[in-house]
């Protein structure tokens, strides 16, 4: 409604029925919450269910909060977050390395996390000798041809007496990972088993799985995590922590209830498969939180251990310093 319309509608209400032109106490309301503008990582799915379900059950405007969730531009969500065009967004820890590894930084810091340990892994058909690093010897592996994730399967690959240099790579521009491997375009790929090993299940493909964190606790990293913008969050200390516990709200309730959960996050992304969402968001409950009392807390002996990882690896520009990146000072007790 433009300004004309609003004194036109005033007016009129004065003249017919004397009433006063004063906002209905819901449109002060609306009025006097604080814009919030969260950008996603990716397109929706199960990891960004309790943001939904936050905004869905009011949990943000009980906070005095009116969140716009939206999905990334051409820019990344951390870039965009820097940027100040968003105040919150999602990304992970080994995509934040880099950044940190430079003598002028983005200004963005890690609040929570929103999965507990490292979900991704190596999926492959079963039976074929791939659920362990050894088996991608001679077999045809999907890479992204980043060197962290080619060092991390060389690790776990070496520690289990295996040549990387024996696996063959091509490129990875595979849209639906259970398919290919069913259709044999390739032999093995990574993904994260609550939506890439899911959907496996759904399309009844059987596969064999080995976790990174499993075999290397140094890969047991956080990915992926809420970030924001360090200057917001300075001049925003009330706002970003009023944030962070509705947000929680709706993972906890995630976690509580997740065919709720499932129902609301459908809703708002209608153009979602149902069936996969359903089944991830169960997957998750055990996920969200893990064995860990509070929900986005991040260990930094785990934060630290993998960026030391990096620096010993020479896999970054320079080493990153300590407790770099990341802060739990504005979740909730």
């Amino acid at each position: 409604m433009n300004f004309k319309s609003i004194v036109f509608v005033a007016v009129s209400s004065l003249l017919l029925v004397g009433c006063s032109a004063t906002p209905k106490k819901d449109e002060t309301k609306e009025k006097d919450l604080k814009k919030i503008t969260f950008v996603l990582d990716w397109t929706p799915n199960t990891n960004h269910t309790g943001l939904y379900v936050a905004k869905e059950k009011g949990y943000y405007q009980e906070m005095g909060l009116d969140v716009e969730i939206v999905q990334p531009s051409d820019d990344s969500a951390s870039m965009i977050v820097a940027n100040g065009k968003a105040d919150f967004g999602i990304t992970a820890q080994d995509s934040m390395a880099p950044n940190f590894a430079t003598k002028k930084p983005l200004p963005i810091t890690a609040v929570a996390t929103i999965l507990q340990h490292n979900t991704s892994g190596i999926m492959s058909r079963k039976g074929e000798g791939m659920n362990q690093p050894k088996g991608m010897e001679g077999k045809v592996y999907a890479t992204w041809d980043s060197p962290v994730e080619q060092a991390m399967i060389k690790d776990v690959m070496k520690k289990d007496g295996a040549d990387f240099d024996k696996v063959k790579l091509v490129p990875n521009t595979i849209v639906d990972e259970a398919m290919a491997l069913k259709q044999k375009q390739v032999d093995s790929l990574w993904v994260f088993y609550g939506w890439g090993g899911i959907m496996s299940e759904i399309d009844k493909v059987p596969v064999d799985m080995f976790y990174f964190k499993d075999l290397n606790p140094k890969f047991d990293y956080y990915t992926p995590v809420i970030i924001s913008n360090e200057k917001f969050l300075k001049d925003n200390e009330k706002t970003a922590k009023d944030f962070l516990t509705a947000t929680a709200k709706g993972y906890e309730d995630a976690i509580e209830n997740p065919d709720q959960a499932s129902e609301i996050l459908i809703e708002h992304v209608p153009e979602i498969n149902a069936d996969l969402v359903k089944k991830s968001q169960k997957w998750m409950v055990a996920q969200y939180k893990a064995d860990e009392k509070r929900w986005g807390y991040i260990d930094p002996e785990r934060w630290n251990a993998f960026y030391q990882w990096l620096g010993d690896e020479n896999l970054v520009e320079q080493a990153i310093p300590k407790d770099t990146g990341f802060t739990n000072q504005y979740l909730g007790e």
